[in-house]
């Protein structure tokens, strides 16, 4: 098929917008989940979404209208185990991450194993992706980038100093929900992206490599969501060319950035 073919093709137009979208809005949100030391709750809440989906296909209901309020409850839930003080925040990461697979696996093993449908939204499918889909990550990425610029000032002294910020007189348990909230969202439309086992590496990964070469938060921020796009159409080149699978290769060319950032600050320092 010639390059200009594929080009053409409507659900590859689908996926690069899909991808792109979910990937400003996974790699915006990393930068503060980073900063925060609570960057695994990607991982964490992946794992809900997996058991949410599992729920959904054991109840015969559609995963994501089931992924969306558990999730959110659940992400709300780790907040209130750390803030509480009955465990630390990784603790409770840890907790939770384990029920929802935990619950996934039961589900799935009462059903009569992982069917193709389990199966696809455990790694992603973003050439799959549906209009409707595609859509819903438009508007994610929206609200994201719109949330952003409203509680800027907010959640960036939350990231570096939530005492700080609350001796300021802001709100850090709205802005923690809020964060938290957001994240539940965006875990759950990213699992059509690179699946709920490799959500959390659009959201570490991109984060981690503008934390390295950005030289101001804004900049940091700016990089990220670039790199995340860049990674994902990168993944969605690589994995079409060869017929490898898209999720794992959009997150091995995100390793494949961070490795080089590393070594471009390390090249940086030695001038």
């Amino acid at each position: 098929m010639h390059i200009l073919d594929i080009i053409q093709l409507g659900f590859l137009h689908k996926a690069l917008l899909a991808g792109s979208c979910v990937a400003v809005a996974c790699a915006l949100l990393g930068v503060f989940l980073v900063l925060k030391r609570m960057s695994l709750i990607g991982d964490g809440l992946a794992h809900v979404a997996f058991g949410a989906v599992a729920l959904g296909l054991f109840l015969n209901m559609i995963p994501i209208v089931v992924a969306v309020p558990v999730v959110v409850l659940a992400s709300l839930g780790i907040l209130l185990l750390a803030e509480k003080a009955v465990v630390y925040g990784d603790a409770a990461i840890g907790m939770v991450s384990a029920v929802g697979i935990a619950i996934g696996v039961v589900l799935a093993s009462s059903a009569g194993g992982f069917n193709a449908d389990l199966f696809g939204l455990l790694f992603g499918n973003i050439l799959a992706i549906s209009t409707v889909e595609a859509w819903e990550a438009v508007i994610l990425s929206g609200l994201v980038i719109i949330m952003i610029l409203l509680f800027y000032h907010d959640l960036f002294m939350v990231s570096f100093d939530e005492q700080y910020g609350r001796v300021a007189g802001i709100n850090t348990t709205a802005i923690n929900r809020v964060l938290a909230m957001l994240t539940a969202f965006t875990v759950v439309l990213g699992i059509r992206v690179v699946g709920t086992m490799l959500v959390s590496a659009l959201m570490i990964f991109p984060a981690v490599t503008a934390l390295q070469l950005g030289r101001s938060f804004r900049r940091t921020l700016v990089l990220a969501a670039l790199i995340a796009v860049l990674s994902v159409l990168g993944g969605i080149a690589l994995s079409f060319a060869g017929n490898y699978p898209t999720g794992a290769t959009i997150v091995l060319v995100n390793a494949a950035f961070l490795v080089f950032a590393f070594f471009l600050r390390k090249y940086a320092r030695s001038e």
